[in-house]
């Protein structure tokens, strides 16, 4: 039953980048919504220029996010998430820097991300499945 569904890999591909999507999706969503609060607390991780900062993790995070939901661009897309993680876990979660709950809080933020960019590898090397939008793949 196992082979089964693993050989017909397009309905777990699409579940795969929905998931993936979904904390993005989430926290991208609050940002667009508190636009000040993003860029302040873009100013706490030393970002650089903070309102540029924060507009690029809202594209990327919900606009990008909902792309890759879509299937649209998977390949150069989830390159890019790659990046963006990486960036993101060693300027917003520099657990080695921090004391007590703090600094395991965000180890446990920092190895997540690196998780993530694991899954957002595989999925620019396996494409978006059979379930995207026709045309705008990125499975070239």
């Amino acid at each position: 039953m196992l082979n089964s569904l693993l050989e017909s890999s397009d309905a777990p591909i699409l579940l795969a980048r929905v998931l993936l999507m979904t904390l993005f999706l989430i926290t991208g969503w609050q940002k667009l919504t508190n636009f000040p609060g993003t860029v302040a607390y873009m100013k706490t991780t030393g970002a650089p220029a903070p309102e540029l900062s924060a507009v690029i993790a809202i594209v990327v995070e919900f606009f990008f996010g909902i792309a890759l939901v879509l299937g649209a661009f998977t390949r150069p897309l989830a390159l890019l998430f790659c990046l963006f993680t990486l960036g993101t876990a060693f300027l917003g979660h520099r657990y080695w820097k921090l004391e007590g709950a703090e600094r395991h809080a965000n180890m446990l933020n920092f190895y997540k991300n690196l998780s993530i960019t694991g899954g957002l590898l595989l999925l620019a090397v396996t494409g978006p499945g059979k379930y995207a939008l026709t045309g705008l793949s990125g499975s070239a």
